[in-house]
């Protein structure tokens, strides 16, 4: 069974920066393209970032390119995303996903979320 867990939200301020992390087990982690989706309050899902199975391609939501760096150990079966110079519109829970599972919006299996603040 697809597992993932998110960790590294909190609380920041304005231009600064937060390092999210997804730990995944349950499937071969190498073997597929990862996603970050985020989700807002009273807001539907959008996409973020994409790193492919092989970690030499990299795809970014406009809205965070330039900002955001996605990133993936296969050896740790870990997928990061590197936030910096954050502004209030960020804020919301991150989650990560198996790229087909966000496709999909099969939602049960994106892990719970960890929620990101960005006020002053």
């Amino acid at each position: 069974e697809v597992q993932l867990v998110e960790s590294g939200g909190g609380l920041v301020q304005p231009g600064g920066s937060l390092r999210l992390s997804c730990a995944a087990s349950g499937f071969i982690f190498r073997g597929y393209d990862m996603s970050w989706v985020r989700q807002a309050p009273g807001k539907g899902p959008e996409w973020v970032s994409t790193i492919n199975s092989g970690d030499s391609y990299t795809y970014y939501a406009d809205s965070v390119k330039g900002r955001f760096t996605i990133s993936r150990d296969n050896a740790k079966n870990t997928l990061y995303l590197q936030m910096n110079s954050l502004k209030p519109e960020d804020t919301a829970v991150y989650y990560c996903a198996r790229s087909q599972d966000w496709y999909r919006r099969r939602r049960d299996s994106w892990g719970q979320g960890t929620q990101v603040t960005v006020s002053s």
